[in-house]
């Protein structure tokens, strides 16, 4: 039961930190012309515009958790020889450590990757904007 909570709390830090950023815009009178529903179609548009030339939304979260977790395991491995090589036993200390070090980094990747805000990359946004400038609109951020 308790394993079903966490994989349920996991999937709603997961979901939570894949969820996009979208440009803010100043209520002009273009905006005010074309309404809420005709903004989001446009902004719709120029972010499939952007992916269509390359520009990919992704920030790099997973890219940062597998990497938290690669330096978790090297670290733990590391302290873990030292440990073992006091007590005598320096490969198992490491493979211990390398272990414990790479669950630790997971962890840690995957609570920042949840907390931390999710902003697309610059290329990304940088051309959705352009886009939207040029239909009228005034961008005035990202959240």
């Amino acid at each position: 039961m308790n394993g079903i909570r966490i994989g349920a709390l996991f999937g709603v830090l997961f979901i939570s930190a894949c969820s996009s950023a979208h440009p803010v815009l100043y209520p002009n009178a273009h905006l005010e012309s074309v309404g809420k529903d005709g903004a989001d179609q446009d902004i719709e548009a120029c972010k499939q515009m952007a992916e269509s030339a390359g520009a990919e939304e992704d920030s790099g979260k997973g890219g940062r958790v597998a990497t938290n977790t690669a330096v978790g395991a090297g670290v733990g491995a590391a302290s873990g020889a030292v440990g073992g090589a006091i007590s005598g036993a320096a490969g198992r200390g490491s493979m211990i450590g390398a272990a414990s070090g790479a669950v630790w980094g997971l962890l840690t990747g995957l609570f920042s990757a949840a907390v931390s805000p999710s902003q697309p990359n610059q290329a990304y946004t940088n051309f959705v904007t352009k886009c939207l400038q040029e239909k009228g609109y005034e961008v005035t951020g990202w959240q």
